[in-house]
């Protein structure tokens, strides 16, 4: 693989920021791997390696669900999933970077702020479900389930485990059965195989050093630096993206 070095780079960051905040895998490694992978491949692995850090996440981070807030997320997200199928595969890689390029650009800002903005209490379960619904079609895109019911969690004013334990659930529901959609349909090749061979363990190595470093660093500082550097990359990727489809 003429990308080695960018596949293992996108995989050991964003599996270290997945082990130390619990989501942002996607949006972390496809940062490297929108630029040099085909879209279809870079979705594919970002599902992947997603899947395997929330594997790994369920019995060394656990949470206690609530599921009465939980449940709406994820029969919200299944009923989405669909959407996001009929989308993969007609990605064009202009539009697939433009896209990435707008969420990172507007999502990650807002991130910064949320824990400013006043606290959303209106919609109750229905609204909840929605966000799931556009968390799934999102995570069958490319493993960004857990984009939007974040930033929603964050809005409604959750605390940081019941955030953890909804996101961390939802997050492994969406994976487990977006990646076992493209295996059964035909999405996942022999040829993307090698690939996964080599982001799974950087993965699960990352994401273990993640989760331990969480434990004595800012959770705050850092994500602001995470978001910094996420926010420089999506603007980046429009200007790359944008004039050449204008």
């Amino acid at each position: 693989m003429s990308n080695f070095p960018i596949v293992i780079a996108g995989a050991a960051c964003a599996g270290f920021l997945q082990g130390l905040t619990g989501f942002g895998f996607s949006l972390v490694s496809l940062s490297f791997w929108a630029w040099v992978l085909d879209p279809l491949l870079a979705a594919t692995l970002a599902v992947f390696g997603g899947w395997v850090g929330q594997m790994l996440a369920a019995f060394t981070v656990r949470r206690k669900a609530n599921w009465r807030h939980v449940l709406p997320f994820v029969l919200g997200g299944l009923a989405g999933l669909p959407l996001g199928l009929r989308v993969l595969p007609h990605l064009d890689p202009l539009l697939f970077k433009a896209f990435l390029g707008i969420v990172l650009a507007v999502w990650c800002p807002i991130m910064l702020v949320a824990p400013r903005l006043p606290r959303l209490t209106v919609g109750g379960r229905g609204a909840d479900g929605c966000i799931g619904i556009v968390g799934g079609a999102m995570g069958a895109m490319g493993g960004f389930s857990g984009v939007i019911p974040t930033l929603w969690c964050t809005l409604r004013g959750f605390d940081r485990d019941t955030q953890r334990g909804v996101i961390q659930n939802f997050n492994l529901t969406m994976l487990t059965v977006t990646l076992v959609t493209y295996c059964a349909t035909g999405v996942v090749t022999r040829d993307m195989l090698p690939s996964f061979a080599i982001v799974a363990p950087i993965v699960l190595v990352t994401s273990l050093l993640g989760g331990r470093v969480y434990v004595g660093v800012s959770d705050i500082t850092f994500r602001r630096m995470v978001l910094g550097t996420l926010t420089a990359s999506g603007i980046a990727m429009l200007v790359a993206s944008v004039p050449k489809l204008l």
